[in-house]
């Protein structure tokens, strides 16, 4: 009995160390209905202090804030970056806090649904926001490309809506969810007063966007070192890659770690840029250096290498244009898969298709190989 009571004591003890480290001043909803006027006052993005709102950052503030202390050199890195695509689309800079909603700033992130990236796009959405899906590349994944598309669609979003919460939550269920959901509130074009007729996670979208946007930029008040003003890539640079390349090459070659090389990268999902002139590659400013100095030995080397390999590399295999097709009596996936050159996954993945079933007239999205 003792013995228990003395692990209870030593228990309460740890547990009272830990929240007299927290500023108890941080939780008060006066403090934060202020500081959130504060952000309203400089934000085109309507930030209204709802229960809901407060709720959010009171359970943020304890279970999120340990989360960006860790991830801080990823917030230094990424954040600059993407406020500086943003401000050249002329989009409101605390947009910059999505893609931490959305993957946790991990340019690899793949949602269970198929979006990828630090955007989490979906496929075809992606295309028809200019980023390239091919054996060797998914832009989804490019940081620099990938925020150009998402400042794009954001645009797009915003003259549908003319709301910024409105487009946030249409960036998470699409703008037919919004337009739904706008009918039935009685045609209501506030996000507040068509919320309790969205889903659930894109009713609680805003308030966890809110949260974030509010502790990140509080974020001294939090404990949080955010660098301002910070170039996002320092001393890099980009190249244009002649031949088809490997990372592992260019560590061989330069000595340099493929880590490295894929952490500036990530969109070359092999590991191998197919060269041609159209693909860059990010590299240190040094490394750029010894690489125009020794191209030719490079290229030379990078031959003498893919020529040992047993297994051919993929085909490159790029999709750039769409069609919708409508589903004729009697067809069935892979016949229509062989019809246009493509697999059946890649249809099903297109269309969001959970199975192989499909009904007659029913419109399918195709990215065809041929015609």
């Amino acid at each position: 009995m003792k013995t228990n009571q003395f692990f209870l004591i030593i228990f309460s003890f740890f547990i009272c160390s830990i929240y007299s480290q927290i500023d108890e001043s941080n939780f008060n909803s006066d403090t934060i209905k202020n500081r959130l006027e504060r952000l309203n006052a400089k934000t085109p993005i309507e930030l209204y202090f709802t229960p809901s709102v407060e709720k959010t950052i009171k359970r943020y503030l304890n279970t999120r804030v340990e989360f960006y202390k860790k991830n801080i050199d990823k917030l230094n890195y990424y954040l600059p970056l993407f406020e500086e695509q943003l401000q050249n689309q002329k989009i409101p800079l605390e947009i910059k806090y999505l893609p931490i909603i959305e993957s946790r700033l991990d340019p690899s992130a793949v949602s269970k649904v198929g979006a990828t990236g630090l955007w989490q796009f979906m496929f075809y959405t992606a295309l028809e926001n200019g980023l390239t899906m091919n054996s060797y590349v998914d832009e989804r994944m490019d940081p620099y490309k990938s925020t150009l598309a998402a400042a794009r669609y954001l645009n797009k979003l915003y003259k549908i809506h003319n709301d910024w919460n409105l487009v946030l939550a249409s960036y998470n269920a699409g703008p037919r969810t919004i337009s739904r959901a706008k009918k039935k509130s009685g045609g209501y074009t506030n996000y507040w007063n068509i919320r309790p007729f969205l889903p659930s996670e894109t009713a609680n979208y805003i308030p966890s966007f809110i949260a974030t946007m509010y502790i990140l930029e509080y974020a001294n008040e939090h404990g949080i070192n955010i660098q301002k003003n910070e170039k996002p890539i320092l001393n890099t640079e980009k190249i244009k890659i002649k031949e088809k390349t490997a990372f592992e090459h260019i560590s061989d070659f330069f000595d340099y770690s493929t880590d490295s090389i894929t952490h500036f990268n990530p969109s070359y999902i092999h590991g191998i840029v197919p060269g041609k002139n159209e693909n860059e590659l990010r590299l240190p400013a040094r490394l750029v250096d010894s690489f125009v100095m020794q191209e030719e030995e490079f290229y030379a080397f990078v031959k003498s290498e893919f020529d040992k390999r047993e297994k051919p590399l993929p085909d490159l295999y790029s999709i750039d244009s769409k069609l919708v097709y409508k589903v004729k009596y009697g067809e069935f996936l892979g016949k229509i898969a062989r019809k246009f050159g493509v697999k059946v996954s890649d249809i099903k993945r297109w269309n969001n298709l959970k199975n192989d079933n499909i009904r007659e007239n029913q419109k399918l999205i195709i990215f065809p190989k041929r015609l």
